[in-house]
């Protein structure tokens, strides 16, 4: 299984904002974000960071796809 932040990129072009205004909004470390562009794995806590920013679940901001 790996993970996907597609919904989180949507989330964000839904709201008219960018990735760095995301990462500064919610002070998220630049390497964690490059983690986040790569669709690698992130800690809970950064991940309840965007939730909380964003006032959505987490389910909202990522999921789990198989891989091939």
């Amino acid at each position: 299984m790996k993970v996907s932040y597609k919904k989180l990129w949507k989330l964000l072009i839904d709201r008219d904002m960018s990735k760095a205004d995301l990462r500064k909004a919610a002070e998220i470390a630049p390497n964690t974000m490059t983690k986040l562009r790569r669709d690698e794995e992130v800690s809970m806590s950064v991940l309840i960071k965007i939730a909380s920013y964003l006032d959505c679940d987490i389910s909202d901001i990522c999921e789990f796809v198989k891989e091939d």
